[in-house]
């Protein structure tokens, strides 16, 4: 086969491909919606006009591995009305949220009551519970130096203690007939539930778990004959009950997802069903179970995290957690409308409840401590070096005093800020944490990673903080996921473990040295869930938050690479990007990075002078040898 017909060939096959191709997109558009191709680009019913959640797996059905993405409808604006009465028609909301240096607790409604504290005073307030009959708030807190239970009496405005040991106590809920608390305590190296009596404090509580797992977040049935309560006693944390009317098989698995994580279960004012927050990879998921089909499993219901139910039981309030703030928003199980828009906090939240009937009235009777409507503490300001800045409005650096760094200065701005946080990590955590860090501020003649272009570090906004802490198990890590990226909180460990700092641990930290143990799965995932360690700890991320100081996703590559995973990234960015963060530093001469463009560099060739002496070799002719041929031979 000659070029020209190999040419011939290859243009016809050619035709041939384009040919077919062509015709397999025809097809594709004039399918009609109901075929395989256009099924995975189509939503499976799209004359549906109510996204309601989908009904009850069947008992042998396994439930769906990964969570639905929810459409909501707009909220519908309330009519004009009272905030009086709009409170009365929806209730208000308890909750305990970072105030300052410490944690108090609040009332609030969106749209009908701005944020109002209950408590205040230079002590943590959490885990606000409100008894059955609206006049009474229990709550956990270190007012006296450890964590206790105390009783808000809003009729009386009086406060008193209900527990006083030097151990932790937390997250207590209401019995049905208000004769009883339920809540978690740290027992011996492990969280455990106890039930103690209101009438008689003084009699011993009785303990309701006593597993080497960890068991807390209680929540008592209105049914009055169960409690729902956290533990990871099948390996990772789930949603159990215990039955009060039993002995034998007292506890019972109702989430049944071993390849999740469960939290914060809560039961609907009639007790037939009960919610919880499930992890997924796109973010917390609400969880609904129906209790009185106990075989059935639970369906999600909306994002979110901590769920409460209103009043009336017909919408779920919960807290849409991000990496670096939380909202707040409630959802019609009707329709699937929001009840109220979506509403940012300004604290992390540390505790949520949502009440209705004579509480709205003891509200307005109680005596609110001073400073009640007053603004968010300011814990830091800047104070510039160099004031007014020079010309072009470029800041300049501000060392850090008594802090071991490669380059210990930080933008002008920012310093102060990062001193303020400094204290108070050490006043929680009882050791100097921030006082050798790993980076401060980075020279731009400093080379970066091959991976991290747009460092923070430039720009003298950020830190690096110091991993030899996690070495030396004074740092544990925990994994989390928002909408598909990866982030990392960080707790250190108390310095002083009896109780009068940090908390118990709940959930299971991220062992990303594990990823080097040898075993093949756990380094494509880049580490493994490590046992709940014991003891105290205190969440670096959220003090730092306080302060404006947050963490940064980790890269694509974090399962492979160390540095990847920025957990001991946190940036003050103030809303700015970084081109315009390093503008503040630098001239824009000194930003642009000038392009290496290869010249050609001429090249002497020489040249042959000597044609005369040029001798012309002659090309060898082959030589052409006969073919031997068979002669014959004479037979005799």
């Amino acid at each position: 086969m000659n070029k020209k017909n190999i040419l011939s060939f290859r243009t016809l096959l050619l035709a041939l491909i384009v040919l077919l191709l062509a015709n397999i997109a025809v097809l594709i558009i004039l399918q009609p919606p109901s075929s395989p191709v256009l099924e995975i680009l189509l939503p499976q019913n799209p004359t549906q006009t109510e996204n309601l959640p989908v009904e009850a797996l069947p008992a042998t059905a396994q439930p769906a591995q990964v969570a639905p993405t929810l459409l909501f409808n707009m909220p519908t604006l309330p009519p004009e009305i009272s905030p009086g009465e709009g409170l009365r028609q929806q209730g208000v909301f308890i909750l305990s949220m970072s105030d300052g240096n410490y944690k108090h607790l609040f009332a609030f409604h969106p749209q009908f009551l701005q944020l109002t504290r209950l408590t205040n005073g230079q002590a943590d307030d959490i885990s606000p519970a409100v008894s059955p009959d609206g006049r009474k708030i229990a709550f956990a807190s270190r007012r006296n130096g450890y964590w206790d239970l105390y009783i808000l009496d809003l009729e009386a405005g009086q406060t008193t203690q209900l527990t006083d040991t030097a151990g932790y106590e937390g997250n207590p809920d209401w019995s049905p007939d208000g004769q009883w608390i339920v809540y978690e305590a740290y027992t011996g190296s492990n969280l455990d539930i106890l039930v103690r009596s209101v009438a008689d404090p003084a009699q011993e509580p009785i303990q309701l778990t006593n597993d080497p797992a960890s068991d807390h977040s209680p929540a008592w049935s209105p049914l009055g004959r169960e409690i729902a309560f956290v533990s990871n006693r099948s390996g990772d944390e789930e949603i159990w009950l215990a039955a009060l009317d039993k002995v034998d098989d007292r506890y019972r698995n109702v989430s049944l997802s071993p390849d999740r994580r469960e939290f914060h279960p809560a039961w609907s004012p009639d007790g037939g069903f009960l919610a919880w927050a499930s992890t997924q990879p796109e973010g917390d998921t609400l969880m609904f179970w129906n209790s009185l089909e106990p075989d059935s499993y639970p369906k999600p219901i909306a994002p979110g995290a901590r769920p409460v139910w209103s009043p009336s039981g017909g919408a779920i309030a919960s807290v849409l957690e991000g990496p670096n703030a939380d909202s707040l928003t409630a959802v019609l199980l009707s329709n699937n409308e929001l009840l109220f828009p979506l509403t940012r906090m300004p604290g992390s939240l540390q505790g949520l409840q949502w009440r209705a009937g004579d509480l709205i009235d003891l509200l307005d009777r109680y005596p609110l401590p001073a400073g009640a409507s007053d603004p968010f503490p300011q814990l830091w300001s800047p104070a510039l070096s160099v004031n007014p800045p020079p010309p072009g409005n470029r800041f300049g650096l501000a060392e850090l005093k008594d802090v071991a760094a490669p380059f210990p200065f930080l933008h002008d701005e920012v310093d102060e800020s990062f001193n303020a946080l400094r204290q108070e990590v050490a006043r929680q955590a009882g050791w100097d944490f921030l006082s050798s860090l790993q980076n401060a501020y980075l020279p731009l003649t400093e080379p970066p990673n091959p991976d991290q272009v747009d460092n923070w570090l430039y720009t003298g906004r950020a830190i690096a903080i110091n991993p030899m802490a996690l070495y030396a198990g004074w740092m544990a890590v925990v994994k989390e996921e928002f909408n598909g990226q990866t982030y990392f909180r960080i707790y250190l460990k108390a310095r002083y473990q009896d109780g009068s700092a940090g908390q118990p641990l709940k959930e299971q930290p991220w062992d990303i040295n594990a990823r080097y143990a040898g075993d093949p799965r756990t380094y494509d995932q880049g580490g493994r869930l490590a046992p709940i360690p014991s003891g105290y700890w205190v969440d670096f991320t959220e003090i730092a938050l306080r302060y404006r100081w947050m963490r940064i996703p980790a890269q694509v590559n974090w399962r492979s690479y160390f540095d990847a995973a920025r957990l001991n990234i946190y940036v003050l960015k103030e809303d700015l990007d970084w081109q315009t963060a390093m503008s503040e530093i630098y001239p824009p001469e000194a930003l642009i990075t000038p392009t290496y463009v290869p010249t050609r560099t001429p090249t002497i060739t020489a040249t042959r002078k000597d044609f005369d002496k040029i001798t012309i070799t002659p090309t060898p002719q082959p030589t052409f040898t006969p073919t031997r041929r068979p002669t014959w031979t004479q037979q005799p």
